[in-house]
């Protein structure tokens, strides 16, 4: 069972998604992750959009340590009824918004704020093809200071990052490997 590391939700218990094609962030790769995004000051007060969230468990990461709402988006039924379950720590305050669908539509499709901290992190038999689709979409929407953060399997290839967004990160930690870009020439 994943937690909550930091933040106003800290030690808090976060139920797991079941079954094969997903595969939860490490403890480990999450602290290092939040810890350079609260050095880059990406996350208080920030919009958070979590693409192929699983249990959602970095987007309420980001919650806990002070980021302004969340919008949790995944296509597959356990990963949705786990991320109604993990909402339930932030019942009432109005910050998470979930969404069952496909993260390409979505995107094609969200309205509202600029995103402030992006997570793509999809299962890693996602076709990369794909996944730059994901990212194309998602870069108009993207608040001019944000950062983007693709999780993927150590052995993939870097995104194609779209025009307009660059990499100015990355990091290897076992099989997992991180890339955070943001909008740039």
């Amino acid at each position: 069972m994943a937690r909550i590391i930091a933040g106003s939700h800290k030690g808090r218990r976060l139920a797991a998604v079941p079954g094969e094609g997903t595969r939860p962030t490490s403890d480990r790769v999450k602290e290092s992750l939040f810890s350079r995004l609260e050095g880059y000051n990406a996350i208080d007060g920030a919009v958070v959009v979590d693409v192929f969230a699983g249990s959602g468990a970095l987007g309420f990461e980001a919650l806990s340590r002070g980021a302004r709402s969340l919008e949790a988006v995944d296509l597959a039924e356990p990963a949705y009824r786990v991320l109604t379950k993990n909402a339930e720590l932030f019942a009432g305050s109005g910050q998470v918004s979930l969404h069952k669908a496909q993260a390409l539509r979505y995107l094609r499709g969200r309205t509202g704020e600029p995103i402030e901290l992006l997570f793509l992190d999809p299962p890693y038999d996602l076709p990369e093809p794909e996944l730059t689709k994901v990212l194309t979409a998602a870069a108009p929407q993207l608040h001019e200071a944000a950062t983007v953060v693709v999780e993927r399997n150590a052995r993939s290839p870097e995104p194609s990052w779209p025009g307009g967004v660059v990499r100015f990160h990355e990091k290897t930690y076992g099989s997992t490997r991180l890339w955070l870009a943001e909008p740039g020439a």
